[in-house]
């Protein structure tokens, strides 16, 4: 079975990635990380994650993978030996440095190769091995075919990890030096900035007053800006490349993009196994997808070399997602007062917290754990208390919403159509 690996930012999208069908999340510490602008975790949150997702049978991945220089390897260490016992199952790595020291400190933890290590051949891939690489985290830029050759080279034992969605690189495999060059801050130790989607011009020598945009159609330029990978069409070609995990990018994202890409892999995943000869792809899904925060999608790499088709994004910055409007509370931490127990025609009443306003009125949909998008509109809000209001403005706020279907702990509710 194919693990199925989501991105846990912070705690909030650790719970939502493993309660949306996750197998397993990756995550990283406050340094070594490639995500340093995530809130990312403590060591005794470490620890923590740890005993919460083992608790539910999945698997935890911690991120090591920025290029520390010399003088960080003594708070490397130090990180190392705090987090020597909170039982994470691998630690994901790029340099060679790293990975020697996490064999010398964290001796029983498999160790994976970060996609920052470019592996793109098989020679690669069995060097890594050789070094104690349990998984390999395989180069972005290879096709599917390439895949298949490296898998064959490969041990049974020997895992591959492949990038199944979200955001993609200009540079290989994440390797640049843009924003280190224009903002000091560096890229291989997490920090990117993302200048290769800013918009550029050409200022000619003797003319300095008059910019030229650098312009490849009528909507501007966009040479370095690549679209996000999608690839929720291609399970079973996934699937038989010899792929053992697809891992979702987006550490950084929200809670509710971790939350609905994570479910719309899942069903895919679910349903291919279910039936793998009469399997159908259920177009509903990218209905699912669109409806998070992305850039225009495309496959990746998996069909197309680079030098055939670029993926870069013809439009400027995202396609935003539907609105998050909150997040449904277990029963017991906000009850329904006893005069509003009642169940009428529009359903009966369920505890929230806010995350973006939301009033009567409003088409909604709620999300739930391996289901599509149901429709209803809100009819009826109460406070806390019980009292009936006309919309929940405030960030965190708790309320009752009156929903036509049965709804659980850790739904969402989003706009609608």
């Amino acid at each position: 079975m194919i693990e199925l690996l989501s991105p846990a930012g912070n705690f909030e999208k650790l719970r939502s990635a493993l309660l949306y069908g996750a197998d397993a999340v990756y995550l990283a510490g406050r340094r070594f990380g490639m995500r340093s602008a995530a809130d990312n975790f403590t060591v005794e949150e470490l620890y923590e994650a740890s005993r919460y997702v083992h608790e539910r049978g999945k698997k935890l991945y911690l991120t090591l993978n920025t290029m520390p220089h010399g003088d960080e390897y003594a708070a490397l260490e130090e990180f190392l030996r705090d987090i020597k016992n909170a039982g994470i199952d691998a630690v994901i790595v790029a340099d060679l440095g790293v990975l020697e020291l996490v064999k010398q400190i964290l001796c029983d933890v498999e160790i994976h190769v970060s996609t920052q290590a470019g592996i793109v051949s098989a020679q690669s891939a069995l060097a890594f091995v050789r070094l104690g690489a349990k998984r390999l985290v395989l180069a972005r830029e290879l096709t599917l075919g390439e895949i298949k050759e490296i898998r064959r080279a490969l041990p049974e034992d020997v895992e591959l990890e492949a990038f199944v969605h979200g955001s993609m690189c200009v540079s290989y495999s994440g390797r640049c030096m843009l924003s280190h060059h224009l903002t000091g801050r560096d890229a291989n130790r997490g920090a990117c900035t993302q200048p290769c989607r800013w918009n550029y011009t050409i200022v000619e020598e003797k003319r300095p007053d008059v910019p030229l945009p650098i312009e490849e159609n009528e909507l501007g330029t966009f040479i370095m800006s690549s679209k996000d990978m999608c690839t929720v069409s291609m399970i079973p070609e996934l699937i038989e490349a010899g792929i053992n995990s697809f891992k979702i990018e987006g550490r950084m994202k929200s809670a509710y993009y971790t939350a609905v890409v994570t479910n719309a892999y899942r069903m895919a995943i679910d349903a291919y196994y279910n039936d793998p000869d009469g399997y159908v792809f259920d177009e509903r899904l990218m209905r699912e997808l669109e409806s998070v925060s992305h850039r225009e999608y495309c496959t990746g790499y998996y069909l197309d070399m680079p030098i055939d088709a670029a993926q870069l994004s013809s439009t400027t910055g995202y396609i935003r997602e539907k609105a998050y409007f909150a997040t449904a509370l277990d029963k017991d931490e906000l009850c329904v007062p006893d005069t509003l127990c009642a169940v009428t025609d529009g359903g009966r009443l369920y505890p929230f917290i806010q995350r973006n306003k939301i009033c009567v009125g409003d088409k909604a949909e709620i999300i739930s754990p391996c289901k599509l998008g149901q429709p209803f509109t809100v009819t009826e809000l109460y406070s806390e208390a019980g009292e009936p209001i006309e919309a929940a403005p405030h960030p965190a706020q708790r309320f009752f919403v009156r929903v036509p279907f049965e709804v659980q702990a850790g739904d969402i509710i989003r706009s609608g159509e």
